[in-house]
């Protein structure tokens, strides 16, 4: 008999790069789902498949070994196809994501076992918000330190779009680099930008947290420069400029430079007249919104 489960992919609304320092990162889960399936091996092999085109062979059995620690005698199918768009993936989580699923079809203690294993896969780098996500699901403030977790309810006359710039970007490869870079003083602004940033998400305030995006934004953008991170570049720098000219709010979420980006307003109406009246800035608008859901099994 096979076993099922999946979990939700995220997208980081503030306290990216910041979160590593030990600082809040405010995170939603969102409705794209990764599945693993699990199931007895026909002939005592590790046997992995997974349909689509966003993780070939080597990353597959990567994540297998990440959660396993070897080859199983298994046979394991690994579904992230709504993580891409035309074979390219979007950069909402994937690999946590499926990560935390593959360790709920094995075993029982998800949310310890899926942060080992991820921070496995990444080399021991990045934060866990991605996989903490995934647990958990819904809109949640994260903290680095003990992996803590705090749900939050999402605040009303608040409206989201998620932009999709149609480039594939490395988180990993930006972390490393982060690790060898002098950088200034933008990095403890960062953090005390995240801070607030957190203590506005919390407070439930839409126009308060549409406020506190302004000094997070500029110092995210001193930050990418003093880092050479490049996170505004993809078409995210000129899509942050024309937000803002528009009384709304865009951020790469994330690593950024490239993967997508969040649109933030006091309403549906807004959004959609800013994505209508600016068609050569925006690649794509992805059909997701929030999931409750964290990791589940679907079927015992």
């Amino acid at each position: 008999m096979s076993v099922v489960a999946s979990a939700p992919g995220k997208v980081v609304l503030s306290g990216e790069y910041a979160v590593l320092d030990g600082a809040p990162s405010i995170c939603m889960a969102v409705n794209r789902r990764a599945i693993a399936t699990v199931g007895d091996s026909p002939d005592g092999r590790c046997r992995v498949a997974t349909p689509g085109r966003e993780f070939n062979n080597g990353e597959k059995f990567h994540i297998v070994e990440a959660v396993c620690g070897s080859r199983p005698e298994l046979t394991i199918e690994l579904d992230t196809v709504a993580f891409a768009e035309d074979g390219t993936k979007l950069g909402i989580g994937s690999s946590a994501a499926l990560t935390t699923a593959l360790v709920a079809a094995l075993r029982g203690d998800v949310y310890a076992d899926a942060l080992s294993a991820h921070r496995r896969l990444q080399d021991g780098s990045g934060s866990g918000v991605d996989v903490a996500t995934s647990v958990h699901g819904g809109l949640i403030e994260y903290r680095m330190q003990g992996a803590s977790v705090e749900t939050l309810e999402w605040p009303e006359n608040l409206a989201i779009r998620f932009i999709w710039t149609g480039v594939s970007a490395s988180t990993k490869a930006r972390l490393k680099h982060l690790t060898t870079s002098k950088g200034g003083s933008s990095h403890s602004s960062l953090v005390a930008e995240a801070a607030n940033m957190a203590d506005a998400w919390k407070s439930g305030d839409a126009a308060r947290i549409l406020a506190a995006y302004v000094p997070y934004i500029g110092a995210l953008r001193q930050f990418s420069v003093d880092h050479d991170l490049g996170i505004f570049d993809a078409g995210h720098e000129e899509l942050t400029d024309a937000a803002s000219r528009a009384g709304l709010v865009y951020k790469p979420a994330g690593a950024g430079g490239g993967d997508i980006g969040t649109l933030l307003g006091p309403d549906d109406g807004e959004l959609d007249t800013f994505i209508a009246a600016n068609p050569d800035l925006i690649h794509k608008v992805l059909d997701c919104e929030l999931d409750n859901v964290g990791v589940i099994l679907e079927q015992p």
